[in-house]
Parts: structure tokens; sequence; C-alpha cells
């Protein structure tokens, strides 16, 4: 049978059939229209059932992308809350050190509260920012505290070698809340008449008032001096050495370091001497000189 008798064929039988559907529905119109809309409904039924698989996977996608760009905004957010909690530590760290060179510094109280926030203002319209003009603007502020962190640092090692260099220098009252009783230089002698010179200041006292390090340094003597009484010296370097004089009891041995301000020693009146006080002297390379020409000297650091 060749290609031709085969579509031949074909339309002879697609004619017959469609010759006999001719007659049923002319013979059963009722019967006809029910199976042509039977056949419609599954039409119609097939179809919204296909629309709705394919609905729903529209969905399930959209959710997915919905839920992949939650996930990277989220990533971002956490990004920045770490950036934005390291650039708070360090804004801490730099509050305290400029508190710590405002009290160094002596600067008056007020002058520079570092809790205080700083006044800005500006005229409209405002506009969204983007995540690049976000992220250029942190690089900017960490750039900004690196190099203020930097210079106060600079500053504090230069206030802190300031303060060394003063915590040697005899520059405090041996005594609290004291006063000078007798100066330095010649005087009358308290025993014997006559002129005397007096190596040092001395500071009124009660038996048992705490004697204080006027200055930084190593206990180099600790015991009794003919005429002194109980005795305390302290080398502070640099040619320095301090000595405190008519004690009642040494709370310091030899070779002890001691820190401006640490006690050293308890008032009293051994010795030479007509009543309870403390006789401070100053020797500079050997030579004695008169304490006031450091006492009106005060560390950044006092109190």
């Amino acid at each position: 049978m060749t290609f031709e008798n085969i579509i031949q064929s074909s339309r002879r039988a697609a004619a017959h059939l469609l010759w006999q559907g001719q007659r049923f529905g002319a013979a059963r119109p009722g019967l006809c229209a029910s199976l042509l809309l039977a056949t419609g409904l599954g039409v119609g039924l097939g179809a919204g059932v296909a629309m709705t698989a394919t609905l729903r996977v529209q969905v399930a996608d959209q959710q997915a992308q919905i839920e992949d760009t939650r996930r990277e905004a989220q990533r971002e957010i956490n990004a920045l809350a770490a950036r934005l909690g390291e650039l708070q530590a360090e804004a801490n760290r730099l509050n305290a050190l400029g508190e710590r060179l405002t009290r160094i510094g002596q600067l008056q109280d007020g002058e520079f509260d570092f809790e205080k926030p700083v006044g800005v203002g500006g005229a409209g319209p405002v506009e969204d920012i983007s995540k690049p003009e976000l992220d250029e603007g942190l690089q900017q502020l960490d750039a900004q505290f690196e190099a203020a962190g930097q210079q106060l640092s600079v500053l504090e090692a230069l206030l802190f070698s300031r303060q060394l260099d003063l915590n040697a220098v005899p520059s405090r009252s041996p005594v609290a809340r004291s006063y000078i009783t007798s100066g330095f230089g010649y005087r009358a002698d308290p025993f014997r008449g006559g002129r005397a010179l007096h190596k040092g200041i001395d500071f009124d006292a009660n038996t048992g008032d705490p004697v204080f390090a006027v200055a930084d340094g190593v206990i180099s003597y600790s015991g009794v001096r003919s005429g002194y009484g109980k005795v305390v010296e302290i080398d502070h370097g640099n040619g320095y050495v301090t000595r405190y004089a008519h004690n009642s009891r040494l709370s310091r041995k030899v070779g002890e370091l001691v820190r401006a301000g640490q006690e050293i020693a308890k008032a009293g009146s051994t010795g030479r001497s007509t009543g309870a006080h403390v006789h401070f002297e100053v020797w500079e390379n050997g030579r004695v000189v008169n304490p006031r020409n450091f006492l009106s000297q005060q560390s950044p650091l006092k109190g």
C-alpha cells in the first residue's frame, strides 16, 4: 500500500465517522448536546487545573526569591550591626581616653563633656541612602576614629612622660591639711638662741599623723640621725633626695619603692624638737635647697 492509498483510506474513515456522528446527532439531539456539554466542562476543568498548578509553581518561585532576598538583607544587617558594634567600642575607648586626658591636663570641669551629644542640624529634603554610600560613610568614620585615637595616644604618652617627670620632683606637701610653722633659712635657734641655719621647713602636725612621700622614689635611709630623731630619706633620682624628720614611727624600710602620696612614717617629736611636727628637707645634687621652690609645682595628676 502506497502513502497516497493510506492518506485516502484515512480520509474515508474520518468522513464516515463524521457522517455517523451527524446521523446520531439528528436522531438524538438531547443526548448529543449533553455529551458536548460534558466534553466542554471536562476541557474547561482540565484547563483550570492546569492554570492553578501553573500559578502555584509561580507563587512558590516568588516565595523562594523573597526568602533569598530576606536572607541576603539579614546578612547585610548583621554585617552592619557588627561594624556598628566595633565603632561604638572605638567611640567608648576614645571617650574614656579623652576623659583621662582631661583630668591629666587639669582642664576645667565641663570644658570637655564627652558624654554630651554634639548638636547638628540641616534643611531637607531627605533622600534614601544607598548601600555603597552607607559603606563609604562607615569607612570614613572608621578612618577618623583611627586618626583621632592615634593623636590622643600620642598626647597621652607626652602627658604621662610629663607626669613621671613631675612625680620624680618634690612637689607635694608631706602632711595633709597642714601649714608651715617655720621656713627655710637662718633663724633664732629654739634651744640655745643665736643664729642658726634651718635646712628645711616645718609643718604643723599631731603625733601619729601620716607623713607622705612628696614624689616617687626609693627609700635610701630609714633610722635615727643625730638631732633629727627618727628619719626617712627618699632618693627620687635626677639628683633629688628628700628628708622627713622627728617622726614617732617609721613605716618603710631601705630599698622599698614608694609612690608620691604614699605613707612613709608617723609624725612625732623625736630628736631635737620642741613639739610634734614634720621637718622636711630637699637636697639637690648633694646641696640643701629651699623646699618652697618645689612645693609650688603641682603634678597634673594631683588629687
